[in-house]
């Protein structure tokens, strides 16, 4: 009645994008997914990521397709994600107690990573960190006063948005390692640190915690 397959964790910390919109455009993402080689196929969601002590370490939750099967099926390229089991202590509970979980919320948008070109381009002082895009009207960046990049007509980026180092004193070097903090650590209400650099200046911002619209 089922299937096991076997590979290894091939990154921590990724993020997807939800099915859930986001205000002003896009999607809410998904943090702290688990990568695995091991083969996930359509039907497999919900099912156990297992390490080699047995131990249940995520649900897994979606694949990487390319391609479909004459029938429409989708193909699995070899890339899995699981929701990590970290994730799932916290909204589990508050699922069976609730009926629903409140999941923390910043409103904001940034790039994935910051390359070494687009730190250039942009003159950023370095290559790790979050740098801000976007923030939404009304939201808890927007009020604790997070600045995005400012764009130009032409659509691309002006250079004068926040670049996030750290949240709570913790590094971080890419979006995804933000969102899983947030995720992993932070509860809707809460006050979080955010340590930015801007026009060369090191500051730091308290931004009260929302609950994901």
């Amino acid at each position: 009645a089922g299937t096991m397959t076997i590979g290894i964790v091939s990154a921590k910390g990724r993020t997807l994008d939800s099915e859930r919109a986001a205000p002003g455009g896009g999607r809410f993402s998904a943090a702290d997914v688990i990568q695995t080689d091991a083969a996930i196929n359509p039907g497999n969601s919900g099912g156990p990521l297992i390490n080699l002590r047995g131990e249940v370490i995520g649900v897994n939750r979606a694949i990487r397709t390319e391609s479909s099967t004459a029938s429409g099926e989708p193909v699995n390229s070899g890339i899995g994600f699981a929701v990590s089991i970290n994730i799932v202590r916290r909204v589990l509970p508050a699922l069976i107690a609730n009926g629903k979980y409140d999941y923390p919320y910043l409103g904001m948008n940034s790039l994935p990573e910051v390359g070494l070109l687009q730190a250039e381009a942009l003159g950023l002082p370095q290559t790790s960190g979050v740098y801000v895009t976007g923030v939404t009207a009304g939201g808890p960046a927007n009020k604790a006063g997070v600045r995005p990049d400012s764009g130009t007509a032409e659509g691309g980026m002006a250079g004068n948005g926040d670049l996030i180092v750290a949240i709570d004193g913790h590094p971080v070097q890419v979006f995804g390692e933000l969102i899983s903090y947030l995720i992993g650590n932070v509860a809707a209400g809460q006050t979080v640190t955010l340590t930015i650099l801007r026009k060369g200046e090191t500051l730091e911002l308290k931004v009260l915690v929302g609950a994901r619209p």
